[in-house]
C-alpha cells in the first residue's frame, strides 16, 4: 500500500555487525587472557602445599624449672586460630585491607576498576587493588616488586587459594604471617610486642592501631613514627564506622586515645654464655635453619635460682677486685656523644625492672663540689661525698661532672609515698674478668654458668673457652695419681726441702720455691695439701713420672693437652674450667666422671622429643681414693688455704690456685651434690692481678658468695664413706697413736694401709 512505512533493515544490520564484532572481540580478548593465566599458571608453586605450610616461629629454651631462659629467631611469631582472633580486630583488618572479604573469590573487580581509573589519571601506579587473599598469596609465594606480571600471578594464586580454603583459613594465614615490624609477624607477636598483651585483650584503637601498620610497617612504626602511626590509626577507624563494625561516636572516641605503647622488651638473659652454648650445639646438630624457623623447644639443666646467685656473685666479686687492683678509675662515657642535653637522655637498661642491690647506669644532670643530682630512668636521686668516699676523691663535680653517664649501685628504694625516690652510691665497670661453673657432681647437669662479666660486651665464654693455668689447683690431680698408682696415703711423709734440676740441653736451672719461700722439712701428705706446698708437689711428680699424672688427668676428664715436665706439679698445664670442675665433681662422685651436659632433651614444634641426653659415667677412679681425695680438700677447707669457707659451717672440700706470677685466681669446690668452679684474671695472660692476688683472695670469695645464695637452702648432706675405709688416730706427722692423745686426730685410710711411710 503506498505510503505505508517500510522497517528500518539497515540500522538493524548496522546493530547485529557490532554486536557480533564485540563478541568476537571479546571472545579474543578472553581467549588471550586465559592465554596469559595459563602461560603464567604453569609456572606458580602450588598452593596445596599450604595444606601443610608451617610458618617460622620462635625456638625457645627452657630452664630446668620451665622458665624461658632464651629464644632464636628470624621472624617473631606465635601462631594462632581464626577462633583466637577477637572480632574487633578481625573487623578492623577486614575495613581497612578488603572490605569484601567475605563476598569475593579472590578479586574484587570493583576495585580493579577504581584502581585502573586512579592509575591512569595520576599516570603512574600509584594504587593496587590487592584483595587480602592477594596480598597472602604474594606473602607466600611471590616477591614484592610492583609489576603487571606479579599482579597477574597474584590473581592467579588468589582463585587457586580460595578455591582450596575456607574463608577463616585463609584469614588466619594473613593474621599469622603478615609483618607488623621491629622483627614482629603475625598479630600475637605484634600486639605482645607493641601492647605487652595478648590479641584478646586489646581495645578498639589498639586494634585498629595493628590492623594499620602492614600497609607499610617500617613507615608507620609507632615506636619509630608515632603521629604517622596515630594518622593511620585513625584512618582504620573511619573505615570500620563507613562498614558499620562501630559507631561513629565510637569511632571518635578511640581517636581521642593516646597510642599507649607498652613495649614489651625481651629482658636481659640470666644465662646468655649458657643459652649461647646452647645456640651453638643446635647449629651444629640441626643447622641454622632449623633453629631460627623451626621452632624447636629445648629442655635445659640450667637452675634460676643458682644461675641467679652466680650472676651476682661474678659481678659483686669483680667489681671489689677490680676496686682493689685497679683502684678508682673516672667514668670516661657522656651523653653529649649521643644528646645535646642530660635531660634528653634515655638508657636502654631503663626500661627494666631496678631492685635493691642492682647496679644500673645514670645520668648526671647538674654536679657542684657537693653533691650531683643523677636521674636513673624516672628516678632521680642525690649523690654527695658519703657515696664517692671509697673513690678518695673530695669533689663530686671531679668525678661526675654534668653528662656524665655512671654506674651506681641501688642500696634502697622509695616507699609508696615516694616511689621514685632511690638511695645510690658511686660504682665503677671492672677490667678484671672472671667465670663461675656449677654441675650436678652425680648426674653431670650443668647447672649454672657464667663466662663472663658483660655478655654483650664481650661473647667469649671463659667457662668453656679459655684455657688457663690452674696453679696449685692441679695439685689434687697429681695427689689422686700418688694415691691411686703410687700406693700413698695421707699419712705418707714428703720432704720439704730445696731441689734444683738443670736441663742438660741448656743449661739452665729451674729451682722451685714454695709461696712463703721457707721449707718445712718432712711433712705428711694431708699437711702438703692443705698449706698447698709446692716442693712436696714437684718431688710427688718427679717420684711418679710425668706420664702418670697426665694419666690420672686425662682419667678425671682433662682433655686438653698438658706439658709434659715437671713444672706441670705447679699447674703450668692450661685447661678449661670446664674441665676442671668436672675432675673435682669426681670426687665428690665416689670416684665416677659424669660428663657434662646442658640439654635435657628437645621437642619439634609439635612436641615430639627428637634427643633425649642420659647422664654418662665412667669409672675414672677408685670410690675409696675419691673418698681420701675429698678428705684432702675437706682439709684445706678447715685448716688450709681455704679455711675462709670454714664459715659457711657446710662440708665443702676444695683447692685453690695461684699462678706464680698472679695473673689467674682459681677455686673449685664441691658438696656431695654440687661442684663449682671460679677462676678470675685478665683475659691478657700477660697481665697480672696484683702482688700476692692468690686464689684465697681472688676466686675464693666470689665462690663462697654464690655457695652461701645457692646452698642455704639446701639440706646438709655428708659425704658417703666405702666400705673398705677406716679411721685411724695419727699424730701431727701422721703416726698411728692412742685416742686421746693430745695433738692426735682421726685419719683416713683404705683398710690394710694404716702405716707410716716416707716418699722423697
Amino acid at each position: 500500500m503506498a505510503g505505508s512505512l517500510a522497517p528500518p533493515r539497515a540500522p538493524l544490520l548496522g546493530a547485529r555487525k557490532i554486536t557480533f564484532t564485540l563478541l568476537v572481540a571479546a571472545a579474543i580478548l578472553a581467549g588471550a587472557l586465559l592465554g596469559v593465566f595459563l602461560s603464567y599458571s604453569s609456572d606458580l608453586p602450588e598452593v596445596s602445599s599450604l595444606e601443610n605450610y608451617r610458618p617460622n616461629i620462635i625456638t625457645q629454651v627452657f630452664a630446668k624449672d620451665g622458665s624461658l631462659v632464651g629464644q632464636f629467631s628470624i621472624e617473631r611469631r606465635v601462631v594462632v586460630h581464626f577462633q583466637d582472633i577477637p572480632p574487633v580486630l578481625r573487623n578492623a583488618i577486614i575495613a581497612v585491607e578488603d572490605a569484601d572479604f567475605w563476598k569475593h573469590m579472590g578479586l574484587n573487580p570493583w576495585r580493579v576498576a577504581g584502581a585502573a581509573f586512579a592509575n591512569l589519571r595520576s599516570g603512574r601506579k600509584a594504587q593496587g587493588f590487592s584483595t587480602l587473599t592477594m596480598q597472602l598469596s604474594r606473602i607466600l609465594f611471590l616477591t614484592p616488586e610492583k609489576t603487571y606480571e606479579r599482579k597477574i600471578k597474584e590473581v592467579i594464586l588468589a582463585f587457586q587459594i580460595e578455591k582450596s580454603f575456607t574463608k577463616e583459613e585463609i584469614f588466619a594465614l594473613y593474621c599469622n604471617q603478615v609483618p607488623f615490624g621491629h622483627g614482629n609477624y603475625g598479630v600475637e607477636a605484634a600486639s605482645q610486642s607493641y601492647f605487652d598483651k595478648s590479641i584478646g585483650a586489646l581495645t578498639l584503637a589498639e586494634a585498629a592501631l595493628l590492623a594499620g601498620l602492614p600497609q607499610r610497617p617500617s613507615r608507620l612504626s609507632p615506636i619509630d613514627f608515632p603521629e604517622r602511626a596515630m594518622e593511620r590509626r585513625n584512618h582504620v577507624l573511619d573505615r570500620m564506622a563507613e562498614e558499620k563494625y562501630i559507631t561513629t561516636a565510637e569511632a571518635e572516641a578511640a581517636k581521642k586515645t593516646p597510642l599507649n605503647l607498652h613495649l614489651k622488651r625481651d629482658p636481659p638473659s640470666s644465662a646468655p654464655h649458657f643459652v649461647e652454648e646452647v645456640r651453638k650445639y643446635l647449629e651444629r646438630e640441626y643447622g641454622s635453619q632449623r633453629i631460627y624457623q623451626g621452632g624447636l623447644s629445648v629442655y635445659t639443666t640450667l637452675d634460676p635460682a643458682l644461675q641467679r646467685a652466680a650472676i651476682r656473685a661474678v659481678t659483686d666479686g669483680l667489681r671489689a677486685l677490680d676496686r682493689r687492683t685497679r683502684g678508682f678509675v673516672r667514668p670516661s662515657q657522656t651523653v653529649f656523644d649521643r644528646w645535646k642535653e642530660p635531660e634528653a637522655a634515655v638508657l636502654p637498661e631503663w626500661d627494666r625492672s631496678m631492685d635493691v642491690g642492682d647496679v644500673v647506669r645514670g645520668v648526671v644532670l647538674q654536679s657542684d663540689h657537693a653533691v650531683a643530682i643523677v636521674r636513673i630512668a624516672h628516678s632521680h636521686t642525690r649523690v654527695g661525698l658519703p657515696e664517692i668516699a671509697w673513690t678518695g676523691v673530695k669533689r663530686v663535680d671531679d668525678i661526675l661532672p654534668r653528662g656524665t653517664i655512671a654506674p651506681f649501685r641501688i642500696l634502697t628504694k622509695g616507699s609508696d609515698a615516694a616511689p621514685t625516690e632511690l638511695h645510690v652510691v658511686l660504682e665503677q665497670e671492672p677490667g678484671v674478668e672472671g667465670a663461675l661453673l656449677a654441675l650436678d657432681a652425680r648426674t653431670g647437669a650443668i647447672r649454672a654458668m657464667v663466662g663472663g662479666y658483660d655478655f654483650d660486651t664481650s661473647k667469649f665464654n671463659r667457662a668453656t673457652q679459655a684455657q688457663r693455668q690452674t696453679g696449685s689447683a692441679f695439685k689434687p690431680i697429681l695427689y689422686t695419681a700418688a694415691i691411686e698408682k703410687g700406693g700413698w696415703n695421707p699419712s705418707t711423709i714428703i720432704v720439704d726441702s730445696p731441689i734444683s734440676f738443670p736441663n742438660p740441653w741448656t743449661g739452665e736451672v729451674w729451682t722451685p720455691h714454695n709461696y712463703d719461700g721457707a721449707f718445712l722439712g718432712p711433712i705428711p701428705l694431708r699437711k702438703a695439701i692443705e698449706q698447698s706446698r709446692n716442693i712436696p708437689a714437684v718431688k710427688t711428680l718427679q717420684h711418679l713420672g710425668v706420664p702418670a699424672a697426665i694419666e690420672y688427668a686425662h682419667k678425671l676428664g682433662i682433655t686438653s693437652d698438658l706439658p709434659p715436665y715437671l713444672p706441670l706439679a705447679l699447674g703450668a698445664g692450661e685447661v678449661s674450667l670446664i674441665e676442671l670442675t668436672a675432675a673435682f665433681a669426681t670426687f665428690a662422685n665416689q670416684g665416677l666422671r659424669m660428663r657434662p651436659y646442658l640439654i635435657e632433651r628437645i621437642a619439634d614444634r609439635d612436641g615430639n622429643v627428637i634427643e633425649q641426653t642420659h647422664p654418662q659415667a665412667t669409672d675414672a677412679i677408685r670410690a675409696d681414693t675419691a673418698y681420701i681425695m675429698t678428705s684432702l680438700l675437706r682439709g684445706v677447707v678447715e685448716r688450709g688455704t681455704a679455711m675462709r669457707a670454714r664459715s659457711l659451717k657446710r662440708p665443702i672440700a676444695g683447692k685453690t690456685g695461684t699462678t706464680n706470677d698472679w695473673t689467674d685466681g682459681w677455686f673449685v669446690g664441691f658438696e656431695p651434690t654440687l661442684a663449682a668452679g671460679v677462676w678470675v684474671g685478665y683475659d691478657d695472660k700477660r697481665k697480672r692481678l696484683c702482688r700476692g692476688c692468690d686464689g684465697a683472695h681472688t676466686a675464693l670469695p666470689i665462690w663462697m658468695d654464690f655457695w652461701k645464695q645457692g646452698m642455704e637452702s639446701q639440706p646438709v648432706e655428708d659425704f658417703p664413706v666405702p666400705g673398705n675405709i677406716v679411721f685411724v688416730p695419727v699424730d701431727d706427722m701422721g703416726h698411728p697413736t692412742r685416742s686421746g692423745t693430745p695433738g692426735a686426730h682421726m685419719e683416713v685410710f683404705v683398710a690394710g694401709t694404716e702405716r707410716p711411710a716416707v716418699e722423697p
